[in-house]
């Protein structure tokens, strides 16, 4: 209802982001967060059931249990299954483990997980997810677009992964080290996880153990791209130097006229 005002008053952009902050105690039931658009950060202080942050649209979600809670928030579920279904933009922070069939359809939010179900980001377009923690079975089957970062600790991804049309990538591309790097602390700032905390006292280790996922038609849309984009600019060149040399034979012309 909130986010309906929202975009009905200032339209898909929505607002600034942070204009809205709430904070809530407890457990939410369904469809948490459905739709949120920009503008709304909702803060969960307890767990979730499904469809947390279905169609994300923009909005920031995080969620984590109380700061006195001592049980280990990577090894328990804090958001029930298919959460941020069909998510189109904005971020969020989960200070513990999502259920099955995680971002799916995702085609341009930016998650960060401690650790997913069977199935996480199956049919994937776009967007960016960061998981801290082991997955389930059948990971990015059918992603065709985005990117996912996997902390693979004891080297066993591989075999829970679906590589009919992604390809696993070693985290070496100096975009890819900063933007997990930055992704983490973020979540470590946000959600005040203990278990990220200690992932980034161990960052210069771990990075090595971080598996890229990237999809295959996703990599050459973006080489076509970069390689048009290098023509353009080799043409531009050529055309500013034809000029000078044109401006320049025109001087030389008047000079001697």
């Amino acid at each position: 209802m909130l986010g309906y005002e929202i975009t009905k008053r200032y339209g898909g952009a929505g607002l600034p982001d942070d204009t809205i902050r709430i904070a809530l105690t407890g457990s939410a039931g369904q469809s948490f967060g459905a739709f949120l658009p920009r503008g709304v950060t909702l803060t969960l202080l307890g767990d979730a059931n499904d469809g947390f942050g279905k169609g994300l649209s923009g909005g920031r979600m995080v969620v984590h249990p109380p700061q006195l809670t001592e049980f280990k928030t990577e090894e328990n579920i804090i958001v029930g299954n298919v959460a941020f279904y069909g998510a189109t933009s904005g971020e969020a922070y989960l200070n513990g483990l999502a259920g099955e069939r995680f971002c799916v359809r995702n085609s341009g939010a930016t998650v960060v997980v401690e650790g997913v179900g069977d199935h996480a980001c199956e049919y994937m377009t776009g967007g960016r997810v960061v998981v801290l923690g082991p997955t389930g079975r059948n990971f990015a089957a059918g992603m065709s677009g985005g990117i996912a970062y996997v902390l693979d600790r004891d080297g066993t991804f591989e075999r829970r992964c679906n590589l009919q049309m992604v390809d696993l990538e070693p985290l070496v591309e100096v975009e890819d080290v900063n933007f997990v790097h930055t992704e983490l602390m973020k979540h470590v700032t946000i959600t005040g996880s203990r278990y990220a905390a200690h992932l980034l006292d161990e960052w210069e280790t771990l990075r090595q153990r971080v598996v890229k996922v990237m999809p295959r038609e996703y990599k050459r849309a973006l080489a076509d791209e970069a390689r048009r984009l290098a023509e353009e600019r080799e043409q531009s060149v050529v055309g500013i130097a034809a000029l000078n040399m044109v401006v320049n034979v025109a001087g030389n012309e008047a000079d001697h006229h």
